[in-house]
C-alpha cells in the first residue's frame, strides 16, 4: 500500500500554508480549526478516491444550496443542530444542571419581533379553517416556583405546513406571538392545530436526502423560546402526539418529555362555552427553567433571524 499523501512534506506544508499557520496574523483558533477541517477533507478525498468531477459537483451543490437559502434546513437534516444540543446537554450535566424541560432544535423558520401579549394571545386571525387548539401552561423554575414575567415566544406552521413570512400568502406574524406570563407564571393561547411539513420536493436539501435514501418530513410541532431575567433561555418545541412522523423526524428533534397529550373536547357545552361550533383540541404544557449559571455555556445563541417588515 502506498504512503498517504497526507504524510508527505509537500502536503503537510500545503496544509500549514492554507490554514495560515505559517503566519502570526489572523485568528489562532480559526487557523487550528481550518487546519483540522482541511486535513479531514483531504483525507476523505484520498480514502474514497474522490474524482475531480465528483468534487466539482459537490461545489456546485453547495453553491445551489446557498442560492436556495436552504443551508438552515440542511443543518438539522444532517443532525448537526441536534448534536449541538447534545453537547450543550453534556456541558450542563458537567456543571450540575439537570432536569427541567428538554431543549431541542430551533430550526430555520423563526421570525423576530412578533407582537407581545400579556398572559394570553390568539395566534391566528380567523381566516383559515382548521382544528382549533387551546394551549396553556405554567413557567416554573427547577424548585417549582412560578416565573412571572417570563416571555413565551411561540411560532408554528399552518394547516398546510407553511410558516408566515416564508409563505407570503399568510398575514404578517400569523401563528407567531410572544406571551408574557402572569403573576402565577401562566400563559395560554388559542391557535389552530398545525400540520407537519416536508422539505421542498425539488429543493437542494431533498436532493441530498434522496441520495441518502431518506425522507424530508417533519411531524406537526410547535416551537418555543422561553426566557426570563436571571434564567437560562430555553429553546424547545413540542410534537403533536399521533403524527405519523412523530418518531421519524428528518430533523431529529423529537425528544422524550416533549410529546404532551392532546385532549379532544366533543362536549357541546364546552364547545359552546368557547364560542365554537365544532370540537377542539387542548394541550397543557409546563416549562421548567434553570437559573443562569456562570459554569455552563450561554444559551442565547447568536444567529441571523428574519424580521417581518
Amino acid at each position: 500500500m502506498s504512503e498517504s499523501l497526507l504524510h508527505t512534506h509537500e502536503v503537510k506544508d500545503l496544509l500549514t500554508k492554507v490554514s495560515g499557520l505559517a503566519s502570526d496574523a489572523g485568528n489562532p483558533r480559526l487557523k487550528r480549526i481550518m487546519h483540522r477541517v482541511m486535513t479531514d477533507l483531504f483525507r476523505v478525498i484520498e480514502d474514497f478516491d474522490v474524482q475531480p468531477d465528483e468534487f466539482w459537483s459537490t461545489v456546485s451543490y453547495i453553491s445551489a444550496l446557498g442560492q436556495a437559502n436552504e443551508a438552515g434546513l440542511l443543518v438539522p437534516g444532517l443532525g448537526i443542530e441536534t448534536f449541538l444540543d447534545l453537547r450543550m446537554d453534556e456541558a450542563e450535566r458537567k456543571a450540575g444542571i439537570e432536569g427541567g424541560t428538554p431543549r431541542t432544535i430551533e430550526g430555520p423558520l423563526y421570525v423576530a419581533g412578533a407582537p407581545l401579549s400579556q398572559g394570553e394571545a390568539r395566534l391566528d386571525d380567523g381566516s383559515e379553517q382548521g382544528e382549533v387548539l387551546f394551549m396553556d401552561g405554567q413557567v416554573r423554575d427547577i424548585t417549582g416556583k412560578p416565573v412571572a414575567g417570563a416571555v413565551v415566544d411561540v411560532w408554528h406552521a399552518n394547516t398546510l405546513g407553511g410558516y408566515s413570512f416564508f409563505d407570503p400568502s399568510q398575514p404578517k406574524y400569523n401563528l407567531r406571538r410572544r406571551i408574557e406570563t402572569d403573576a402565577e407564571g401562566r400563559y395560554k393561547f388559542r391557535s389552530l392545530l398545525p400540520s407537519g411539513y416536508a422539505c421542498p420536493p425539488d429543493g437542494q436539501t431533498q436532493k441530498l436526502l434522496d441520495q441518502l435514501g431518506r425522507h424530508g418530513n417533519r411531524p406537526a410541532h410547535i416551537h418555543f423560546f422561553v426566557s426570563a431575567p436571571h434564567y437560562r433561555k430555553l429553546t424547545t418545541q413540542i410534537n403533536i402526539d399521533g403524527d405519523a412522523y412523530l418518531h421519524d423526524d428528518f430533523a431529529f428533534a423529537t425528544r422524550d418529555g416533549l410529546i404532551p397529550a392532546v385532549r379532544r373536547s366533543t362536549d357541546p357545552a364546552a364547545i359552546h362555552a368557547c364560542g365554537l361550533n365544532a370540537p377542539f383540541a387542548e394541550i397543557t404544557f409546563d416549562f421548567i427553567l434553570h437559573p443562569e449559571s456562570a459554569s455552563a455555556p450561554k444559551t442565547e445563541v447568536t444567529r441571523p433571524h428574519a424580521e417581518a417588515a
